[in-house]
């Protein structure tokens, strides 16, 4: 039997906005660590991978791992009967046909029900083997949607370069050309400093990232090895097991706020603070720690060596949507290798695969 209790639908929304386009059927596979979905796009170019910790839900169990079929634009729609501030409840039972969601009002004065029946999807646990990237941005979510969306507007590739002046985007299109260099500032290295600490300090120390791993995750991702499709060719999807979430910290803002001249404002502020857990259920908690990390944060680059690859606009445009679930994007890369875009938020994290062009300098 499965039933899992999440704080907020909204949560279950905007992951499905996020995938929906990408992906029409999928597996949600379940088990006492978690809910997982890995699927292909149909052309076999890109990858999705999305992890839900148990830890992330107010209530979990799963007594056997058991797969849920779905047809996800059947499940936006049964989400879309819930509001965002609504607790969601997902169960079945063993060997079920229906997926019953059950929405409770923060007042408790209204419960909605649905059920939905489930599917069954043949489809591999797809996974990807451990790869150690050439290069690494943490850069705010919202400019990377921003980024991909202007260029989209000139044409249908990006070149995404990543070199000592900084991470380049390039597009060429029929009509014009257009590209964005964001260059790494100490301000950015400041903002991203908890975010990325560990990391930073195994990247001078010329460490492995593994090392990294043991300090800041506790979690392991296992994956298996699929063949991706590029326009031209295929390429074998690589990709890695790295946690980039608990190597990336935020420290909260709390800390700095309550130290206050006046009485009055301290008291005012103290109950601002204890409102804010009441409405979200929970005392401020993991969930929000992606949002910590500001949204002007500038950029972040680790580049052992030179990068430039070719990718479709397309798929970076439906990746982007993500940025409704964290505030932080990050892009891993290696020449010949899979993008990884990777947003990770309390629950979890959401990464995509995107194999690159060929032939296309």
């Amino acid at each position: 039997m499965l039933e899992a209790r999440l704080q907020e639908a909204a949560l279950l929304k905007r992951l499905l906005d996020s995938i929906k386009e990408l992906v029409t059927d999928a597996n949600f596979e379940c088990n006492e660590e978690g809910i997982n979905l890995q699927a292909m796009d149909n052309s076999h170019v890109a990858l999705v991978a999305v992890k839900l910790e148990a830890t992330g839900f107010k209530k979990y169990r799963c007594d056997r791992p058991m797969p849920l079929g779905v047809n996800l634009n059947s499940l936006t729609k049964v989400l879309k009967c819930a509001k965002d501030d609504d607790i969601c409840i997902i169960k079945a039972t063993d060997d079920a046909d229906v997926l019953n969601l059950v929405y409770e009002a923060r007042s408790s004065d209204r419960i909605a029900e649905y059920d939905m029946k489930l599917m069954d999807i043949d489809s591999d646990n797809l996974g990807i083997p451990d790869t150690e990237y050439d290069a690494r941005v943490t850069m705010p979510s919202s400019e990377f949607t921003r980024i991909v969306r202007d260029l989209s507007q000139l044409g249908e590739s990006v070149r995404i370069e990543v070199s000592k002046e900084g991470v380049r985007f390039a597009s060429d299109g029929e009509a014009a050309n257009g590209s964005v260099l964001l260059k790494q500032t100490e301000a950015a290295r400041e903002k991203y400093a908890n975010y990325g600490k560990e990391d930073e300090e195994v990247k001078e120390e010329g460490s492995d990232d593994e090392d990294a791993e043991e300090g800041g995750s506790k979690k392991k991702k296992v994956k298996k090895e699929k063949k991706v499709k590029k326009e031209d060719a295929d390429v074998e999807m690589d990709g890695e097991d790295e946690d980039e979430g608990g190597e990336f910290k935020a420290k909260s803002d709390d800390e700095g706020e309550e130290e206050q001249d006046d009485d009055d404002e301290e008291e005012t502020t103290s109950k601002k603070r204890k409102k804010a857990p009441s409405k979200n259920g929970k005392p401020a908690k993991k969930p929000k720690k992606s949002d910590e990390v500001p949204s002007d944060g500038g950029v972040l680059i680790e580049m052992n060596q030179h990068v430039s690859l070719t990718f479709s606009l397309k798929y970076l445009v439906n990746f982007s949507k993500s940025s409704a679930l964290s505030n932080t994007v990050q892009l891993m890369m290696s020449n010949e290798v899979p993008l990884l875009v990777s947003y990770k938020f309390g629950q979890g994290d959401i990464k995509y695969y995107l194999a690159p062009k060929i032939g296309e300098e």
